[in-house]
């Protein structure tokens, strides 16, 4: 995997998203962000996360979504259950992924981080493609930016977020990145 000089992943499926824009002045990518997401709740392979981060959810469409349709939320990827990989806003830009966060005391994380989304659930465990395709991502985001920190949503929104969750097994995935 390669991460272009436009933030942009190499043979990605790339989905543009409108909910993003440009990092302050100054700031770069030292930070990456893992998340998990399901729509709706529990369930996978829908075209719900898509929906939501494209601003095309329908509310009629699930009772959960009627809470969500309004929020105007992206990340820069989301790997699938299947280990597919959907890119939708360029690393280059703000995707607006991590709300009211705080890192090493710098607030802001949406500022200086990549966000990452696995498709899942707290109470699920996670596919090993998908551990395998973060890796892989994690190290062509290492290879394109000085990332110094790799960490969850639940790290830097503590008490508000609890994800990627219990089920995401960290030993695991950072035991992949050492043989890569």
């Amino acid at each position: 995997m390669k991460i272009d000089s436009d933030g942009i992943l190499c043979g990605a499926c790339f989905v543009p998203s409108p909910n993003c824009d440009d990092r302050p002045e100054g700031s770069g990518v030292d930070l990456v962000v893992i998340h998990n997401i399901s729509l709706p709740p529990g369930e996978f392979g829908g075209a719900g996360i898509v929906d939501l981060f494209t601003n095309e959810l329908n509310p009629d469409a699930h009772p959960y979504y009627r809470d969500i349709a309004g929020l105007r939320v992206s990340a820069h990827f989301l790997i699938r259950r299947d280990g597919s990989i959907i890119q939708f806003v360029s690393c280059a830009r703000r995707a607006w992924h991590a709300g009211a966060s705080v890192w090493r005391d710098r607030h802001r994380c949406n500022d200086f981080s990549v966000g990452v989304e696995l498709e899942g659930a707290d109470d699920v465990p996670f596919e090993g493609r998908q551990y395998q395709q973060l890796a892989l991502l994690t190290r062509a985001l290492e290879a394109r930016y000085p990332i110094s920190d790799i960490v969850g949503h639940a790290d830097i929104a503590p008490g508000r977020k609890i994800d990627p969750g219990p089920c995401f097994d960290w030993l695991r995935y950072r035991k992949l990145l050492t043989r890569l």
